[in-house]
């Protein structure tokens, strides 16, 4: 049910509160299980052989899935067909049951492969549905809110990492635990009520699609996600690794360290991503992502150089390298958001992800061909080229005519 117009301004704000605070929630929970491979192949590798690209395979099928499923929701119209909240629940409750069936199977063979696949067509129903959950409760603080939804996507992917700290943990806990907090989302979200701006998604038109490509000031936007995307999941799938290797490097054995540090770097986006919704609605989008775009690839360029060396200076430089990958994110959706019609904001959404998510696969699985051969300062630089290129976009689109569309003017 959404809210009434005509609910008492005390009641409406109640409700506001905990809505947005159950979605939030319940996108933390479901979305424990997006790196869950991710944290539980280091335990897995000690047991059974597996090589690097095989560990980025895990996390690839997975994105491939997503931007499948995404793609099935809106030719499908799901969410004009179905309360938000029962997609929601429906997806939560697949993606639980796909992990926990990891616990059944060889844990690097090709059901793995497949169980992550249809994961990630199942999470398609969580992050797009939250986003027009939460943006539904928007009173001239879309960029908040949807920042808001992006951190609780940053802890939820670095959830997982937390559950290999202690020695207690192995990698069936990992998925059992990831699972049993999807399945308690799916439970959860049928509390949230919808606020009075929830509009239906529209159906997948080719055309829309044509608009995302050649009206220009949404291709630029789409072009500063692309290079956003291009640095983030290759980030946060290799962290983890990176972090493992260089302390081996340096002769540290304190197993749970490297997780730890993991966890720590993923989790602190979720300050990025709240910061950066704040200052894009007060001082604008463009503002907010060339900044963070800059700050974050600069951390590209030199934290692989830091292999083997001290863990404190590399734990900083990728703490403030997890800040700032994130603090942007949310708000090149904002963008679409404000610069397409009414109409067809569903679909511009649904077409920003997917292309996003598939630029990701591309270099989730170039990173252990160029770590393998050229080493890590290589291989993290080549994630800066994103941000680069994202900069120069967003340039582009504060400089078109269109820009005083967004954040009310202040571009």
């Amino acid at each position: 049910m959404t809210l009434k117009q005509g609910s008492p301004p005390i009641t409406r704000e109640r409700t506001r509160s905990i809505s947005i605070g159950l979605i939030l929630l319940c996108q933390v929970l479901t979305l424990s299980v997006w790196f869950a491979s991710t944290a539980a192949l280091p335990s897995i590798a000690i047991l059974e052989p597996i090589s690097g690209a095989r560990m980025a395979a895990m996390t690839s099928a997975l994105q491939v899935g997503f931007v499948v499923g995404a793609l099935l929701s809106a030719f499908l119209n799901l969410a004009d067909r179905f309360d938000p909240r029962n997609l929601f629940a429906a997806s939560a409750a697949a993606a639980a049951v796909t992990t926990a069936a990891l616990l059944v199977v060889s844990p690097v063979g090709n059901e793995a492969l497949i169980l992550r696949f249809v994961t990630g067509i199942a999470l398609a129903g969580i992050y797009p549905v939250g986003m027009r959950m939460v943006s539904s409760w928007a009173i001239n603080d879309l960029g908040k809110l949807v920042g808001l939804l992006v951190g609780a996507l940053t802890v939820g992917s670095a959830l997982p990492h937390l559950f290999t700290i202690g020695e207690a943990w192995n990698w069936k806990l990992v998925y059992a635990v990831s699972s049993a907090a999807a399945l308690s989302a799916a439970c959860l979200v049928r509390f949230v009520k919808l606020g009075p701006a929830f509009t239906r998604a529209q159906k997948f038109d080719p055309r829309v699609l044509k608009a995302a490509l050649v009206k220009r000031p949404v291709r630029l936007a789409n072009l500063g996600y692309l290079g956003h995307m291009w640095e983030l999941y290759a980030m946060w799938a290799w962290i983890g690794i990176f972090f493992r290797a260089s302390l081996d490097a340096r002769g540290v054995d304190q197993p749970g360290l490297a997780p730890a540090a993991t966890f720590l770097v993923i989790a602190a986006g979720a300050l990025g991503a709240l910061a950066g919704g704040r200052l894009a609605d007060r001082h604008g989008r463009t503002v907010v992502t060339i900044s963070s775009m800059a700050i974050s690839g600069a951390c590209a360029l030199s934290v692989g150089w830091l292999f083997g060396g001290p863990p404190l200076l590399i734990l900083v430089v990728a703490v403030i390298w997890g800040i700032s990958i994130i603090a942007d994110s949310a708000q090149f959706s904002a963008c679409v958001v404000e610069l397409s019609p009414a109409e067809s904001v569903g679909t511009m959404l649904t077409t920003q992800i997917c292309m996003g998510f598939a630029v990701t696969f591309v270099t989730i699985q170039s990173m252990d061909f160029v770590v393998s051969h050229l080493g890590w300062g290589i291989g993290f630089s080549m994630l800066a080229v994103g941000p680069l290129f994202g900069c120069l976009a967003m340039w582009l689109l504060r400089r078109d005519p269109a820009s005083h569309l967004l954040a009310g003017g202040r571009k």
